[in-house]
């Protein structure tokens, strides 16, 4: 059965289990990998290592969003011209990123290590988290450049159609760098600055798998020398495609700047400490909804294109179902046993966990509903309308959360601040369910005209039948 055949006849619930399990596993396993490294740091160095991790989180996110900026940018460009038969405007888009990552993370790297403590200062380190978090962030910021290559690189493989690789790449950084971390941080007693390396080993290795695919001629887009030199015509659409997606990074690099800075006014160290365990957590929560997410999309797209509405809305119907599972079960956990996962990442330091277990209890209240909006934002990305998807991306951090983050401490200290995730899943719940059953119900009304349409044209060719047979009759 070929691809569209199944699009179009397979049984909708098995075909979102079939698109969705590979996004949840690949996305998982980075998830793992970003727990099991807090994790490793938590058991060696402590609770302030995990703080020291949490305040350079942001920082990396900035990396995260370059790398989209360009990667996405690039590989979106780089499939139009491919399916525009102009396979040299390609091999120089392909070129020109390659330029544009090296660049962007020279200057990157030079001005992440000359202002590294201002940085994590106006980040909210305070003077016990600094060194570690200085540790940590001026061995990653080394790096960057191999962050960038692996990552950004990886969209032109999956740009050129070849998802299945572009897999591959994103399962190598995670696997060796849990094989590694342990030899670092434990095996050679270099604490946080092991798990650093070994971030930054893995992800060597990631960018020359990448790099190697370009270079030694395995890939359909080939790369030249004489491409390397930009053009304005090129990294112009680059840099336009890619920064819608580059802001979600950015959005999410604001978000932490301002949660730290809050927790550490108000709740301090061991505030920042326990966040970073309980983002962690949330992050491996929410990675299947968007898996579940990224899997019902075509689904949707093809059956909305053939004009198959009761396949969209099963699609839909079924993606909401098994994303309110998987949230229904991290909830239960993440409310039944708080404090045993807060001191999986360390069993030291009681405080934390205290305040861990309390506070992750009211931080993730919201789990059971966010399916909402992961799955609507997917609904409304498949069906073409981007605009839309775009808003409900954006609304919850920037219009809801950060508002929130900023007005509710101001009355209720640290509980204002756990306060805001959970109030901000609620309306989202509420704006994005609304919109979600007023397009369905849209959608509904604009099959039954098509349908009626349909049977009038039916009819109207019936009797013009009828009436060309009446006629012939007559004459004989």
């Amino acid at each position: 059965m070929d691809q569209s055949t199944k699009l179009r006849d397979e049984k909708v619930g098995k075909l979102v289990l079939q698109f969705s399990l590979p996004a949840i596993i690949v996305l998982l396993v980075s998830a793992i990998y970003n727990i099991i490294d807090r994790v490793f740091i938590g058991n060696s160095v402590g609770s302030l290592g995990i703080a020291g991790v949490t305040i350079a989180f942001p920082v990396m996110m900035i990396m995260a969003a370059l790398s989209t900026l360009v990667g996405t940018g690039g590989a979106a460009l780089l499939s139009i011209k491919i399916g525009e038969g102009k396979r040299d405007e390609a091999e120089q888009i392909l070129g020109n990123g390659l330029t544009l990552l090296i660049l962007v993370s020279i200057i990157f790297t030079i001005l992440g290590l000359v202002f590294v403590t201002p940085i994590l200062q106006a980040y909210g380190a305070s003077k016990e988290i600094l060194p570690y978090a200085t540790d940590y962030l001026q061995i990653i910021l080394l790096g960057t450049i191999v962050n960038l290559l692996s990552t950004g690189m990886n969209n032109f493989i999956r740009g050129e159609g070849n998802p299945q690789k572009a897999m591959v790449t994103l399962l190598i950084g995670p696997l060796l760098n849990v094989i590694l971390a342990p030899i670092f941080i434990f095996g050679f007693g270099w604490g946080i600055k092991g798990a650093a390396w070994a971030t930054v080993l893995a992800q060597l290795a990631s960018a020359a798998w990448v790099l190697s695919h370009f270079l030694l001629g395995r890939s359909h887009v080939k790369f030249y020398t004489k491409n390397l030199r930009l053009r304005a015509s090129q990294v112009g659409p680059i840099l336009a495609l890619g920064a819608a997606p580059c802001g979600v990074p950015l959005t999410s690099s604001l978000l932490n700047f301002i949660i730290n800075n809050s927790l550490g006014r108000y709740g301090g160290d061991v505030a920042i400490s326990a966040m970073g365990v309980i983002v962690s957590i949330q992050i491996l929560c929410t990675i299947p909804l968007l898996g579940i997410s990224q899997g019902i999309q075509p689904i949707i797209g093809f059956n909305y294109g053939a004009g198959q509405l009761n396949r969209v809305k099963d699609a839909l119907k079924y993606g909401l179902l098994m994303g309110f599972i998987v949230s229904l079960f991290f909830f239960i956990i993440t409310q039944l046993i708080p404090g045993q996962i807060v001191a999986f990442f360390d069993s030291r330091d009681q405080a934390m966990i205290r305040f861990g277990s309390y506070a992750m209890r009211i931080y993730l209240l919201g789990l059971p509903i966010i399916v909402v909006q992961s799955i609507g934002s997917g609904f409304f990305q498949a069906i073409g309308k981007a605009r839309d998807a775009l808003i409900i991306t954006y609304a919850r951090p920037l219009i809801f959360f950060i508002p929130l983050l900023l007005i509710l401490p101001n009355f209720f200290g640290l509980q204002g601040v756990l306060a805001s995730s959970p109030v901000t899943d609620a309306i989202t719940f509420l704006t994005t369910g609304t919109w979600l059953i007023i397009e369905v119900r849209r959608l509904n009304k604009r099959y039954q005209e098509k349908r009626a349409q349909s049977e009038v044209s039916v009819v109207g060719a019936t009797a013009n039948s009828d009436q060309i047979i009446d006629e012939a009759d007559s004459a004989q």
